[in-house]
């Protein structure tokens, strides 16, 4: 069992996303050029469990990789003109939440999380084909040279670390150990022969791959920097900060070149278009932008006022841009021709906000355990297997679930004491070895709610019409 830990990012949005302003999208400036393939994507991709932390396009357009927080990656194959979309193909590996996802040639792609790997996947058979381990602390950002010889991974141990992936077995090439905090993203040169990073500590950084050296601080903005492109030529850097700035900076002279409109939260995401001629940004305050890449004219706004965009996409016209955020959905926006009017097909308050209900329990499970946790068994699995049935249940035996092998071997069955023993000791000391993330109720009262809740909420023999809510 895994009972998860609402993240504090979550919480902060939720938090935001209770001051709702319209969803009224804004018209400026001049629109981009309209797609004219018959086949399009569909609005929403509905497969993750939890939370959606990023998603990309293959460089064929037809193929998109999607990372969340129920610890999977999906690939999503574009279907064709007048048929429903497949399932996606799922990927399990990591043992926390997927942050990042590249495509690779030879139907390969590569995938970092909070766990600290970086795993090389087969897409033909979904399985591992190698893992570099993690260092102790999570991998927000990944990126892949133009050659696709090289890895390289942003890592919250203050490392930017790049990875020879063409080696037999592929190796740990270098490690850039130059930063004072956290990095958090990661941009090759367009010419392959520098690596880019970017920090908490509000630098960003040049390295280079032929030497092997950190070449120079190119610029420090104050805040940290969230996220990092390369822009068309190779001379240029897109960037988003914490405090919401977004910038271009020149690399050569270090000078900023652009400052465009601010977000009014951190920048989380952006995007370049596949034929280079656009950039998006995407906020904490939930607004995208979308600019011309050469002039940086605004060309599109659009506001989704429930929540952070972790994410950003173009499709391969570039008249349609793929974000993700809270919701376990990936979400299509129509840049182009704009809709005077676009409603949103998001349900809020989400599972993990709920406010309203007098049950202590039911209130301590949605913000503590139904972003990783279902209650019934047709809601299936997220991060973690649902909780249906789980009184009585040996630990790590329920069909269909990949679980660690700490819980695979262990000898202990779900009661209410051992439940109340992991809100109160930590899953650490209850399950040590575990996927299940630290997290404890110090409240006796609040342990006690909790339990007594989830003991009728998932009881096969309750009264599912009277008696149990759904959870989700």
């Amino acid at each position: 069992m895994m009972m998860g830990v609402l993240i504090p990012s979550l919480q902060w949005a939720g938090a935001a996303a209770r001051c709702l302003r319209p969803a009224i999208p804004a018209m400026v400036a001049s629109a981009v050029v309209v797609s004219t393939a018959a086949a399009q994507w569909p609005d929403t991709l509905a497969g993750h469990g939890g939370p959606v932390k990023s998603v990309t396009l293959d460089q064929t357009g037809e193929r998109l990789l999607t990372t969340s927080f129920d610890y999977a990656a999906l690939v999503w194959r574009k279907p064709a003109s007048g048929e429903t979309i497949d399932e996606p193909l799922r990927l399990i590996g990591h043992d926390a939440a997927v942050n990042d996802g590249r495509f690779l040639s030879g139907d390969r792609a590569v995938t970092v999380g909070d766990d600290g790997n970086l795993i090389l996947w087969d897409l033909q058979t979904a399985d591992v084909v190698h893992r570099f381990e993690g260092q102790g602390e999570k991998v927000l950002s990944v990126g892949v040279s133009p050659d696709e010889r090289f890895v390289a991974v942003a890592s919250w141990d203050r490392e930017a670390r790049v990875y020879d992936i063409s080696a037999t077995p592929p190796t740990l090439a270098l490690t850039f150990d130059q930063h004072r905090n956290n990095v958090n993203a990661v941009a090759f040169s367009p010419d392959g022969r520098f690596l880019y990073s970017a920090s908490y500590d509000g630098v960003i950084r040049q390295f280079s791959l032929e030497s092997g050296e950190f070449l120079r601080e190119i610029i420090n903005v104050g805040w940290g920097v969230n996220t990092l492109k390369t822009l068309p030529g190779g001379d240029l850097l897109l960037f988003g900060v914490t405090d919401g700035k977004l910038g271009v900076l020149d690399i050569e002279s270090g000078e900023e070149v652009k400052v465009l409109p601010p977000h009014t939260r951190p920048v989380l995401s952006l995007a370049v278009s596949p034929d280079g001629k656009r950039a998006a940004s995407g906020g904490g305050d939930g607004v995208i932008r979308v600019f011309d890449a050469h002039t940086f004219e605004l060309l599109e706004e659009f506001e989704n006022p429930y929540g952070p965009v972790w994410g950003l996409a173009f499709t391969a016209s570039a008249d349609r841009l793929f974000y993700v955020g809270l919701d376990d959905e990936v979400h299509v926006w129509q840049v182009a021709p704009r809709k005077p009017f676009e409603p949103l097909a998001i349900d809020y308050p989400r599972r993990f906000q709920v406010a309203s209900t007098t049950d202590p329990g039911e209130l301590q499970f949605a913000r503590k355990c139904s972003v990783c946790h279902t209650l019934t068994p047709d809601d299936g699995n997220r991060a973690g297997p649902t909780l249906y049935g789980v009184f009585g249940r040996k630990a790590g035996s329920l069909p269909g679930y990949p679980y660690s092998k700490a819980l695979l071997n262990a000898d202990l069955v779900w009661n209410e004491q051992t439940i109340s023993d992991l809100f109160d000791h930590g899953p650490d000391v209850v399950t040590p070895g575990s996927k299940m993330p630290v997290q404890r109720l110090k409240s006796v009262e609040d342990r006690n709610a909790l339990v007594a809740y989830l003991k009728w909420a998932t009881d096969p023999a309750a009264d599912a019409a009277q008696q149990k809510p759904k959870g989700d």
